[in-house]
């Protein structure tokens, strides 16, 4: 289940896939670099990485998915960029931002 949906993103995204990177075809998002910009590829990561992390022992819940995007958008260093280095960075840093 999803923790958040289209409508619940704080943020303005581009949703136009170019061919070769466009989820509908591919069946899947990009699977290694996170484009920060594009909401088909951000808003299945922050479910993702929801369904995966304890939040203090508590399921995520809606805060805790756009607080990933506020951090995602705001805070993540630009030179961090895969899925994988995203996530650890968010586990690192989550207590340190709002």
């Amino acid at each position: 289940m999803s923790t958040i949906s289209k409508g619940d993103l704080q943020f303005t995204y581009s949703w136009t896939a170019i061919r070769g990177d466009d989820p509908r075809l591919t069946g899947k998002p990009d699977d290694v670099l996170l484009n920060r910009h594009e909401g088909y590829e951000v808003l299945p990561f922050i479910n993702s990485f929801c369904s995966r992390h304890n939040f203090g022992g508590a399921q995520a819940t809606k805060a805790h998915a756009l607080k990933a995007e506020r951090l995602i958008r705001n805070q993540l260093p630009s030179n961090i960029r895969s899925r994988q280095h995203v996530s650890e960075w968010l586990v690192k840093y989550w207590g340190t931002y709002q």
